[in-house]
């Protein structure tokens, strides 16, 4: 069981990455396979926005978008924080977001997910329906969703350490045991059949490599 733990917040130890560390802790006890990575410490650079991408099915940049990308297209499981900057997302997590190959390529089809945000006054349920959009749209089930109100600076409580404990125990869960999302999946195929997957074939050419990539992502299943 492959897990990937993403801290978008530029704060190695801020009240976003203790919560992650929980999670990480406990899916480690449970013999899971984690990798940690702190967006911060990474190499990734700004999207160009040529679309190439979509054609031939990767980045022209090889940075460490990309390798992230290929670690997370491998993984089982995905759990994603990010503190709230202005009701939305971090700046390091929509960085990689635009070049993470997530949505057109339904990268994250079928895996289970965690979201995280964390906030000191307000936004922070704009952030984590974000950080949920995105993996609804790049087909996840999402096993749990943690959004924490906390000081800024200030250590994570004991209830918020529970909550991710047993986030992560449904999350572990969920994978060993193929858990069954109806009304997710359900969003999710309107999502693809209506909005996605028709935009597509009507580019087809300009989108080749993301119809080669559906066979398997979302068509192997």
């Amino acid at each position: 069981m492959k897990i990937i733990i993403i801290n978008s917040s530029p704060r190695t130890n801020g009240a976003t990455a203790q919560i992650l560390h929980e999670i990480e802790s406990k899916l480690k006890s449970k013999k899971a396979d984690v990798a940690f990575y702190n967006l911060s410490q990474l190499e990734i650079s700004h999207c160009k926005g040529c679309c190439n991408c979509y054609k031939t099915g990767k980045c022209f940049m090889t940075d460490d978008a990309e390798k992230l990308s290929q670690e997370i297209e491998h993984a089982d499981g995905l759990v994603i924080g990010s503190p709230t900057y202005a009701s939305n997302v971090s700046g390091l997590l929509k960085q990689f977001i635009d070049r993470g190959h997530f949505v057109m390529e339904q990268t994250l089809f079928g895996k289970y997910s965690i979201s995280v945000s964390t906030f000191q006054n307000h936004g922070g349920y704009s952030c984590l329906k974000i950080i949920n959009n995105l993996l609804s749209y790049s087909g996840a089930l999402i096993s749990k969703k943690i959004v924490v109100k906390t000081p800024f600076g200030k250590n994570i409580n004991n209830k918020t350490k529970f909550i991710a404990n047993q986030s992560a125990e449904k999350l572990y869960s969920d994978i060993l045991h193929r858990k069954k999302y109806p009304i997710q999946s359900l969003l999710h195929k309107i999502i693809f059949e209506i909005g996605i997957k028709p935009f597509v074939k009507r580019n087809s050419k300009d989108y080749s490599a993301v119809i080669n990539k559906w066979q398997y992502t979302i068509f192997k299943k």
